[in-house]
């Protein structure tokens, strides 16, 4: 069976496809930017569609038996995503139909028709009636608060609490949720094309208990030994929430307003076709949480919400003007091989810090989220490895090439486009060059002024950030050496920019 995973560069298509690779199924996967999925999974075809544009999609759905539907434009803002999400899929849907694609499985969100939905809960709900107008049998899981390492709802929970002692928070603290583990969501998914009672159905999913979001976030703060008040106030609007959690958390106003909006409706399940169905009854909440701070304290976190890109997709620096460009370029010697050169600049940003002037790091960071931009609070998906795609603090990893290049592309609210580049090059047996180079392409008299602003700055900090890395790339070196002293150069096992082998996936650690 062949299966095509949409939002494979997502949190919860990322995840899928591992197991549905395990599963012997055919995986095709479709993103805008196919670079980003190249190579990410043995054996995954990768092709390059839009939902918003329908003469993209018929080449990726011929073949398809069934197709995973996971496309969400929340990042677009309260006022674009509802229309985008129905747009995309009717032309999904009416393209599906046409090359004769067998099903299409869809995760929305719950919430009764019948009450006075969000917005945000209401586009799910009409995404899921645009696919069905279409010929092909659809299966709708609705699921409301997903707990998983590195998930949009969790990430919430956990900035929230770690962070606030005491909790100023509205009603909707005392809104009833059924919150499921991401485990049993990858479950439910990757079992639907074999259970042929789902065709054609919306089937509600949840975990094993009911709680509220108040109780939730104190289930966390117990987990984690915490002792957290939360004070309930009258009055306090989606906007204002929005605002003082993109203040709190890494995620920024508009696309937190609305989720906040969508607490106001409980989001329970009340019909468990489902359970029997699929013949598995979920975990619990305390259980879910406590899988997902396991794997963000071992560093095992396959996906983030942040994996997709922060609202729009980057011109790649291929693509750019260069006519214009401006660029601060450094080179330096480091007494190592490539591989201890590569592993020191994959190891930047994040809880690791940027070697230099980490203060001015994150003070550029304070100033970007203020001016509504990502900042450094999304920091990175794992300490020690990194792939194309991933966000890394203000900046996401555009190219990479084991041992010898590092692109990382700017996130943050600038006048025009930035990279940072990191490339590798053998001298000798023993002696390796770095280069660093910061490019910018400024858009008008906004972004030259912006550029030479910061120009007394940058000839601080970058030839710093520089010197830091060689002795960091040389510090490594004495201990691989020291690990391994009867291994020739050249012989250490790459790393950085590959995944670990032997990953444990989902299903493995809840084993």
């Amino acid at each position: 069976m062949r299966v095509l995973v949409t939002g494979a560069t997502g949190y919860i298509g990322g995840r899928l496809v591992p197991l549905l690779l395990e599963r012997d199924y055919q995986v095709r996967c479709m993103a805008r930017n196919a670079e980003r999925l190249r190579g990410r999974w043995k054996g995954v075809e990768v092709a390059e569609g839009d939902a918003l544009r329908p003469e993209t999609l018929a080449h990726v759905l011929s073949g398809v038996d069934v197709a995973y539907y996971l496309i969400h434009s929340l990042a677009a803002g309260s006022g674009q995503f509802a229309e985008r999400d129905r747009k995309a899929a009717l032309n999904f849907a009416t393209v599906a139909a046409d090359v004769g694609v067998k099903r299409i499985v869809y995760l929305g969100g719950l919430g009764e028709d019948s009450s006075r939905l969000s917005k945000h809960l209401e586009s799910r709900h009409q995404t899921g009636d645009c696919l069905r107008q279409g010929e092909v049998p659809v299966t709708e899981f609705r699921a409301g608060i997903v707990v998983g390492s590195g998930g949009l709802s969790f990430e919430l929970i956990r900035y929230l609490t770690e962070r606030l002692p005491i909790m100023i928070a509205p009603s909707w603290v005392k809104t009833r949720a059924q919150p499921i583990g991401i485990d049993d969501v990858l479950h439910y998914l990757a079992d639907a094309p074999e259970v042929e009672g789902s065709a054609d159905k919306i089937l509600e999913i949840c975990g094993r208990d009911t709680h509220t979001y108040g109780e939730i976030l104190q289930i966390y703060a117990r987990i984690r030994g915490l002792r957290r008040r939360i004070i309930q106030v009258p009055v306090l609007t989606p906007r204002l929430s929005s605002y003082w959690i993109q203040f709190v958390t890494p995620l920024d106003a508009k696309a937190a307003r609305p989720l906040i909006d969508g607490m106001r409706n409980e989001v329970v399940c009340r019909d468990n076709t489902a359970i029997r169905l699929f013949g598995f009854e979920p975990m619990g909440c305390e259980e879910a949480i406590r899988l997902a701070v396991r794997s963000l304290e071992t560093g095992d976190v396959e996906t983030t919400w942040a994996d997709a890109y922060h609202g729009y997709e980057p011109q790649p620096f291929q693509r750019t003007q260069r006519e214009g460009m401006i660029f601060e370029r450094q080179r330096r010697t480091a007494r190592c091989r490539p591989q201890a050169a590569f592993q020191a600049v994959c190891g930047l940003g994040g809880s690791n810090g940027w070697l230099y002037a980490d203060s001015l790091w994150r003070l550029r960071g304070r100033l970007d989220r203020l001016a509504g931009g990502v900042g450094l609070q999304r920091g990175r998906r794992s300490p020690s490895e990194l792939r194309v795609g991933d966000h890394l603090d203000f900046w996401r990893v555009e190219a990479l090439k084991p041992n010898r290049l590092l692109r990382l592309h700017a996130e943050m609210k600038v006048p025009g486009e930035a990279w940072l580049q990191f490339e590798i090059d053998p001298l000798d047996a023993v002696t390796t060059s770095i280069t660093q180079t910061a490019w910018y392409a400024p858009r008008g008299l906004s972004g030259h002024l912006y550029w030479w602003a910061l120009y007394p700055l940058h000839k601080i900090l970058f030839p710093g950030l520089i010197r830091r890395l060689v002795a960091k790339a040389e510090a490594q070196e004495s201990v691989d050496l020291r690990e391994a002293p009867g291994e020739p150069p050249g012989h250490r096992k790459e790393t950085g920019g590959q995944g670990r082998a032997g990953r444990r996936t989902s299903a493995d650690r809840r084993k």
